[in-house]
């Protein structure tokens, strides 16, 4: 009887000093993590969504006039653009590399390149079939003029986060000055929606707030991009174009992908019907 008391009263110590340890862990625990991101009400979300395209445009230039100055999109051809869905598609275009307007866009960047006789390095201007220039020459460069932090290319941006084109959104849209008593070292930005746990770096009341620290500077403010359509030029609007755009070029195929499932479940839907029609005429009168 001794020994199994003994057993229980070992088992309920080790019980007791778990419940501790996890009660003790538990403010650092709710002090860290981001904020939840805002829905953009995006046109592309759901099965039956689609890309507004002249939301795709905004975007691009968003990106091209911005962000493009930092972040790389080593994936993307300036011809993909052009391909149905894209943000400069144009039904009677021949092919996306024809695309008069893609065609002036390459045209408006210095890609590096060899020359064909003498073998030197040039710069030339850009036709559809290039990629997207890099603003850096390679990745030590981009972390130099960073302090030391490479921006991420944006390629597959929206796939590589969690509620991909609404994180973009509220992070681009959500910096807000740092609470008091939150510590923020040199080269950072506080932005709520950032990854991260703050606790040792708040000194204020009460559990440190949500989000973490960012080494880019807010890159959006009111006015700076002009809109020809009339859409309001704000950091809101900005913000939810470039999410939209990164999400279309982080899978330039999801329209074309989503209606190609509707059909297959539709004709899923119909042979389903018609097997179950051939079943019952088949095995009309028979007993089974």
């Amino acid at each position: 009887m001794s020994l199994k008391t003994n057993t229980m009263k070992k088992t309920l110590v080790m019980i007791a000093a778990a419940v501790g340890l996890a009660v003790a862990a538990s403010p650092a625990l709710a002090a860290g993590g981001a904020k939840h991101p805002r829905s953009g009400g995006f046109s592309f979300e759901g099965p039956f969504g689609s890309f507004d395209q002249g939301q795709l445009q905004r975007g691009y230039k968003v990106y091209r006039e911005v962000c493009s100055a930092c972040h790389s999109m080593n994936l993307m051809h300036f011809r993909t653009l052009a391909e149905p869905g894209g943000p400069f598609y144009d039904s009677h275009q021949e092919n996306p590399a024809a695309n008069r307007f893609v065609k002036v866009l390459a045209a408006e960047v210095q890609v590096p390149d060899i020359d064909s006789e003498t073998g030197e390095p040039i710069m030339r201007d850009g036709i559809p079939a290039d990629r997207f220039p890099s603003p850096y020459p390679n990745a030590v460069a981009a972390a130099a003029a960073n302090g030391g932090a490479a921006p991420p290319d944006l390629s597959v941006m929206a796939k590589a986060r969690h509620d991909g084109a609404n994180y973009i959104y509220s992070l681009l849209s959500g910096y807000k000055p740092a609470p008091a008593g939150l510590q923020i070292r040199p080269g950072q930005s506080y932005n709520p929606y950032m990854a991260g746990d703050l606790t040792p770096f708040w000194t204020g009341e009460g559990h440190a707030p949500e989000g973490g620290f960012i080494a880019m500077a807010a890159p959006l403010r009111d006015g700076q991009v002009t809109y020809d359509d009339g859409t309001a030029q704000t950091v809101d609007q900005y913000s939810k174009d470039v999410a939209a755009y990164i999400a279309w070029a982080s899978d330039p195929k999801q329209v074309q992908r989503k209606q190609a499932g509707v059909g297959v479940m539709v004709f899923l839907f119909l042979f389903a019907g018609l097997t179950y029609m051939s079943y019952r005429r088949i095995w009309r009168g028979v007993a089974h």
